[in-house]
């Protein structure tokens, strides 16, 4: 087993590693920037290293710092956690040149997974379903023009080295493309330091289905089931839950084996997420990425199938192999995730870091709560402005919303603003309720549920 690991990351979810690996009997070395020199993590692990200033680009991203207190701690493994370096594959080929062990697949795998573009090509190779778009990258408008008149438009520019939503635009005619492209491609380079662009094109009103998949180097591939992921705004997920209400046996033994053939087509080692679009007729599905990391959603999949996923990694990246098969995988009961961040959403969701004057969160059975905030701690602006996530687990569909909707209010933060109230309205809305919410859900209701949140607020503050 691994004996020391740097957690590269920062926020809940180098809380999250450093608690697996406390379980673990393994060592741990925090790293941090002087903005989060007062951070949990920083706190509770074995040893504590700061690595540069507040912005990322000179602490978290910072390669070379991070392999230098690495070595000099004594590391045999490095968690990236996910964002930043996570799915960098030069970082985690200079990981394997140092000697350390990269909690993750290897850098030729994230780069086949990493390039939305090859991965598509790789999919079909496979027999994996794709949705219809360009043979590979578009490197120019006139290209983009082509393959969108071949498919037929409405289309979706992507960047091939995209995630997180970001480098992507919708297309609805030639005339609005050249502008996108452009957009497009300069969102990526900032974003991704990677400009190349690949179209497809787009499916109207699906659901967005995940499967998360664990795979070893002796090359034994599983999945643990689904997770719905179509509440999200401007291609950011704001709900997760699992498994997916809208998913068949038939059509979810279907998308399970063709995420485990994924993962076979690109070698895959470790956790890793294969993306799926399901059309509005719930029969068509489309692989639509992979991301080769843990998901900040991975949590609803723990609490239906027991497994700690974080454990695997670091079990895996030991060279140990899995020690279970897909009979041994069984989704017992529903769970449900509410991302909870520092934004106004009455604001176009500006985002709204600050000091915590007040912080208490829910408990009770089958409640769980993933976050680095305390009394008195500052949210960064510096960094995602998410601040909690609340998660429920019961036995159905029904009882967890119950739960959640329970769960938020008895949450209380005071300080700044946060999305709780938005998520508690959705929680009640008919469409959520009967588990038929598309990808559009949000953008199609939010006038509605914000002004209802207006009212309330009002309401509360002549009482």
């Amino acid at each position: 087993m691994l004996k020391r690991v740097l957690i590269a990351n920062r926020g809940e979810i180098a809380l999250r590693v450093l608690r697996a690996c406390r379980e673990m009997d393994i060592e741990t070395v925090a790293v941090y920037s002087e903005a989060d020199a007062e951070a949990l993590h920083v706190q509770l692990a074995t040893q504590s290293v700061c690595i540069g200033p507040a912005r990322a680009a000179d602490s978290y991203l910072n390669q070379d710092a991070l392999l230098t207190v690495a070595k000099a701690t004594g590391c045999d493994g490095l968690h990236p956690g996910y964002g930043f370096l996570s799915e960098n594959a030069d970082f985690a080929d200079a990981c394997a040149r140092e000697g350390i062990t990269f909690v993750g697949p290897s850098g030729d795998t994230i780069r086949k997974a990493g390039s939305k573009s090859a991965a598509r090509e790789l999919m079909k190779a496979a027999g994996v379903p794709v949705t219809p778009g360009s043979d590979g990258p578009v490197d120019t408008v006139e290209a983009a023009l082509a393959a969108a008149e071949r498919v037929g438009y409405p289309v979706l520019l992507k960047a091939s080295a995209g995630g997180g939503g970001r480098g992507i635009r919708r297309c609805d005619g030639p005339e609005a493309l050249p502008a996108a492209y452009a957009e497009a491609k300069a969102e990526a380079k900032a974003c991704f330091g990677d400009d190349e662009m690949y179209l497809e094109k787009l499916v109207l009103r699906p659901r967005h289905i995940e499967f998360q998949v664990l795979a070893d180097r002796f090359g034994n591939v599983i999945h643990l089931g689904d997770r719905d992921c179509s509440v999200q705004r401007r291609n950011q997920k704001l709900m997760e839950e699992a498994p997916a209400r809208c998913l068949t046996p038939e059509l979810r033994t279907a998308m399970g084996q063709a995420a485990v053939r994924a993962a076979r087509a690109v070698g895959y080692e470790n956790a890793g997420t294969v993306e799926f679009l399901l059309d509005a007729d719930g029969e068509h599905f489309y692989f639509m990425e992979m991301n080769t990391r843990i998901q900040v959603e991975h949590g609803v999949t723990e609490l239906i199938t027991g497994v700690d996923l974080v454990r695997q990694q670091l079990r895996i990246a030991s060279g140990l192999s899995l020690d279970m098969t897909q009979v041994d995988v069984h989704l017992e009961g529903h769970a449900l995730e509410c991302r909870i961040n520092a934004e106004d959403p009455a604001k176009n969701f500006q985002p709204c870091p600050g000091q915590v004057s007040f912080l208490h969160f829910p408990g009770g059975a089958g409640v769980r709560v993933d976050s680095c905030l305390y009394n008195g701690c500052t949210l960064s602006p510096y960094y995602d402005s998410m601040a909690a996530k609340l998660l429920v687990h019961a036995p159905t569909r029904l009882e967890a919303i119950r739960k959640m909707r329970r769960c938020l209010e008895e949450f209380a933060l005071e300080g700044f603003p946060t999305n709780a109230e938005l998520s508690y309205q959705i929680l009640y809305h008919p469409t959520f309720v009967r588990g038929g919410c598309t990808t559009a859900f949000l953008d199609e209701n939010l006038p509605q549920l914000l002004d209802f949140n207006r009212r309330l607020s009002e309401s509360e503050g002549e009482a």
